[in-house]
């Protein structure tokens, strides 16, 4: 065994080649992207193959055919992917497994970098399937050996379900032997398995029942699980990255209650809970976002008549995501404990609302937008970087739900109301998921201005490529697929500016405006951070000219402009000479 210092993501990544994985797919969102980009790493050292596949749906499904053909594959996307995989996810825990597959879900309580913060152990039980909680990046490279295992035995998917913390945590972590198998691919046919049409699909449901009564019983025999032993009659059962919290606030309060750590949240392991419990005059329940363990609890307590008292959603927050100072603050009043200032936190940190980057090719395209509507249309937008187009100044964002739904609400606004319809969507968003309602908008005479934001790559999760870049997740050469001639090859029409040149994108928008039908404006530009980018000269202020009139700040938003002495300035050290200032500027004060 040797140990590194890791993050969990990286330790889930290096555990799948431990447990023998060779097939790696994934859609980057945070906080998982790390997974695929550490295997991307080690693929070729380790004979492994690793993709980003075009959504997550996808990604799920090139999992399947290579579990099915017999080779364990490892298949990782954020919480929200699984809403848009789910299809086939909910069927294959019918038809099962051949190689061992683990589906990794990177839940995001407090939704950091989400538009929401779904609790997917409940997708776990409504697909009937195996769902794996780490607290640890050590517990996250056990686990995920753990159920490669557990997923072969009883040929059946397994959740990962790590989250932010523990995604993004750094730990000592000890490492085994890398086990590429290199299992030969063959796919053993089987209609009554693998085409689940009515009459297979019923027998096979009540298999999968059978199963996880079976798994049920094998899981309470897991070291997964475990107590720690403690005094009083009042236990604490914690899951996930609060365990942490919970050992960091009873050693500061100075008290040792009895601790159940569950490790596989479903199925549930009802008789070491009920082996906790069965003494207690009282029970904690600590767990981020859905009383999930808490009314399983409940539950076992009412089936088996016990007397006690279960606290859990009324103490601690059912939304946000829990810390040390959260858990010790609501313990100390449960155990009615005063609490020094140096066992409370005494520190905050400053809130920086995020921003689009200094030259960020999207501050132009928006600024364009608002000029030539003057703010007197409808902008349904989407997820990425510029969903933070919703701020002042810009307030070009009216909308965002979910991946591609700019154009799928954009059509239903246009069925609606007589203002002009401006909807934004990113170059990888667009493969994901933006081609449906595009098509959709043609079909259906839907008169939308469909504007595609393309900066070269998937820039909001780490500049990750997408099928309209030149190179694959293992840095081989890739041939791009053209959104113009995609969209030509739809009969849209199409059009393509350069994001830095505003003249030429505010024409773009009036001749979209006047279109009587789906007119798609390709506005591109390669984001300002892309590795190997040539950086422009930077502008600055002319201060004998410049009339203080601040409408290059009042205008753009650019982290680069500020005001100070009389007139505007710009930090050198940050602008990237896009130039969107000084087309702003009325009286021609900045320069380059």
């Amino acid at each position: 065994m040797k140990r590194e210092l890791l993050m969990g993501n990286e330790a889930i990544a290096l555990g799948a080649f431990e447990a023998g994985v060779e097939i790696f797919t994934a859609y980057p969102g945070t906080p998982s992207t790390e997974i695929p980009e550490t295997a991307a790493r080690f693929a070729k050292q380790y004979g492994a193959y690793v993709e980003f596949s075009i959504n997550e749906k996808v990604a799920l499904e090139v999992g399947i055919g290579a579990s099915w053909a017999g080779k364990r594959s490892l298949v990782s996307m954020k919480h929200v992917g699984l809403n848009v995989a789910s299809d086939s996810l909910m069927t294959l825990a019918y038809t099962g497994i051949d190689g061992g597959f683990v589906l990794v879900s990177a839940d995001e309580p407090e939704c950091h970098s989400s538009q929401n913060e779904q609790d997917n152990r409940l997708f776990a039980r409504f697909a009937n399937i195996p769902c794996l909680d780490p607290s640890s990046p050590q517990e996250a490279r056990d686990m995920t050996i753990f159920a490669y295992d557990l997923s072969e035995k009883f040929s059946i998917p397994v959740i990962l379900r790590p989250t932010t913390r523990v995604c993004h945590g750094r730990g000592d972590v000890e490492l085994g032997e890398i086990n590429i198998q290199k299992r030969e691919g063959k796919f053993s046919k089987d209609v009554t398995k693998y085409v689940t049409v009515p009459s297979h699909a019923r027998i096979l449901h009540k298999k999968l029942l059978e199963k996880m009564d079976k798994i049920t019983d094998y899981i309470e025999q897991s070291t997964l699980n475990y107590t720690l032993s403690g005094e009083g009659r009042i236990g604490v059962i914690v899951i996930g990255a609060s365990f942490n919290y919970l050992m960091e606030s009873i050693q500061s309060l100075n008290i040792k209650p009895p601790v159940l750590k569950i490790g596989i949240s479903y199925p549930l392991p009802k008789n070491t809970i009920l082996s906790f419990i069965k003494d207690l005059e009282k029970v904690i329940v600590i767990e981020e976002l859905e009383p999930v363990i808490e009314n399983d609890v409940k539950t076992i307590i009412a089936q088996n008549q016990l007397n006690l008292k279960v606290y859990g959603k009324n103490l601690f927050p059912r939304t946000g995501e829990f810390s040390t100072d959260l858990v010790i603050d609501i313990l100390s009043k449960f155990f009615r404990i005063n609490i020094t200032k140096e066992q409370s936190n005494p520190f905050s940190i400053p809130v920086r609302m995020p921003l689009l980057c200094a030259g960020c090719p999207h501050r132009s395209t928006f600024y364009a937008i608002k000029k030539v509507t003057r703010g007197k249309a409808i902008f349904p937008s989407d997820i990425g970087c510029y969903t933070l187009g919703f701020s002042r100044p810009l307030q070009t964002v009216d909308t965002c739900i979910s991946m591609g739904a700019s154009f799928g609400v954009a059509c239903g606004f246009a069925k609606s109301v007589k203002e002009p319809i401006i909807a934004t969507l990113g170059d990888s968003t667009f493969f994901h998921a933006g081609i449906p309602p595009l098509i959709n908008a043609k079909y259906n005479n839907s008169k939308i201005v469909a504007v595609i934001l393309d900066n070269l790559t998937t820039a909001m999760t780490g500049h990750q490529p997408h099928p309209g870049t030149q190179l694959t997740a293992m840095g081989d050469p890739a041939s791009p697929v053209s959104i113009e001639k995609l969209i030509a090859g739809m009969d849209i029409p199409v059009e393509v500016v350069n994001a830095t040149d505003v003249n030429s994108i505010e024409e773009a928008l009036k001749r979209g405006i006047e279109s009587e039908q789906v007119y798609v404006i390709v506005s591109r530009g390669p984001c300002v951070l892309l590795k190997g980018l040539e950086k422009k000269p930077a502008y600055k202020v002319e201060a004998s000219i410049c009339r203080a009139c601040k409408a290059c700040i009042k205008l753009s938003g650019c982290p680069a402009l500020e005001f100070k002495e009389g007139h505007s300035n710009i930090d050198p050290m940050v602008c990237t000479g896009c130039g969107l200032c000084a087309h702003i500027c009325p009286v021609n004060a900045i320069v380059r």
